[in-house]
């Protein structure tokens, strides 16, 4: 028989049930006698030992729904190692919950925080398999991640939406994607909602550049201009900041983020009208659209008969179009970023898209 400890971390997204239902199914399927330990809110489910187990009728019907069945949370992996505080440590709890319900295998669902703490537990001696989870498409080692596509459909829909009202009343909007470090989705979905300026972390803006696309745009008749601003985004003067420098600065930041104050200085230098608009974590939430579906199902088949076979220490990848092994020890600790030369950044700038560079 064997027995599978299971749990998702870190920030929810669309399609986390159905890649658990894809293992499931995929274990249940083959025959071999399997039993289900859910840790409840990610790792401090495994820390402090509460869990349940799980059977088939858990995962029936959960193909489309958003959220997690075994709720998250997020657990820093710089803290991990620091007892909690009743004195507990962290990392001794997780390992000794492990060997008491004789767990053959850990099935962890994260991003980038949550995969570094998997790859302890693997250097631990844990057995450990990994899902690609995050809106941010910002893991290593896979070209998509699961909750990606989803997210872009949510910001998209808002591009669209902004589009009519920005039209009829001839303003400037900015719409606010999520994206703290990377551009991923800001970028996708500013290019599938037609946005006209796209402003990400990895490339630095200049505000004056910003100011002279929207002048241009006024220039050749357009009465409104739609910017896709990632979280994230930075200006060129902040980029060049030590962080020490930088976190001062942010120490007394009057905006309530980035939108806020680039509305400010485009207003003050266009006369324009400004507006902007946070989806927020609509982006995170609803039903997986068809694509995370296939895809997560797909990894989640993977993640199965990886455990079947014995094969434990990766996390499920897709590269060049194929499901993949990927080396725990390859995946944490590393960043996947939008290349400022990237083909797609160069395809945007030939649609005339403005990144503010």
């Amino acid at each position: 028989m064997k027995r599978i400890g299971m749990l998702t971390s870190g920030g929810d997204c669309q399609a986390l049930n159905a890649a658990m239902r894809g293992v499931v199914k995929c274990l249940t399927c083959s025959g071999e006698p399997v039993e289900i330990y859910g840790f409840l809110e990610g790792y401090k489910g495994l820390i402090y030992g509460n869990f349940r187990m799980l059977t088939g009728a858990d995962f029936s019907g959960i193909l489309t729904k958003g959220g997690t069945i075994l709720g998250s949370s997020r657990t820093p992996f710089k803290l991990m190692r620091e007892p909690d505080e009743n004195g507990l440590d962290k990392v001794e709890a997780m390992k000794q919950n492990y060997y008491k319900l004789r767990l053959d295998c850990l099935v962890i669902l994260g991003g980038n925080g949550t995969h570094k703490t998997a790859n302890m537990l693997r250097e631990e001696g844990l057995n450990v398999v990994t899902l690609p989870k995050t809106i941010d498409n910002d893991l290593w080692g896979t070209d998509m991640t699961f909750g990606f596509q989803s997210a872009v459909n949510i910001a998209t829909d808002c591009i669209d939406c902004i589009h009519t009202t920005a039209a009829s009343h001839g303003r400037v909007f900015i719409v606010e994607v999520m994206g703290h470090k990377v551009g991923f989705l800001t970028l996708n979905a500013g290019m599938a909602g037609g946005a006209d300026i796209i402003l990400i972390p990895e490339i630095p803006y200049d505000i004056k550049k910003v100011v002279d696309a929207i002048n241009k745009r006024s220039e050749r008749g357009s009465k409104f201009t739609i910017l896709a601003v990632a979280e994230g985004a930075i200006s060129k003067e902040d980029a060049a900041l030590s962080k020490k420098e930088y976190k001062k600065k942010m120490a007394d930041y009057k905006y309530p983020s980035v939108s806020y104050e680039i509305a400010e200085k485009i207003q003050k230098k266009t006369g324009l009208d400004v507006r902007v608009t946070v989806p927020g974590h609509t982006q995170r939430g609803g039903s997986p659209c068809p694509y995370d579906r296939v895809f997560a199902s797909r990894l989640g088949a993977q993640a199965g008969r990886m455990i079947l076979n014995g094969e434990y220490g990766f996390m499920v990848g897709y590269k060049n179009r194929e499901i993949v092994k990927v080396p725990l020890e390859d995946v944490a600790g590393k960043l996947k970023m939008v290349e400022p030369e990237s083909d797609i950044i160069q395809e945007a700038k030939l649609l005339g898209i403005s990144f503010g560079d």
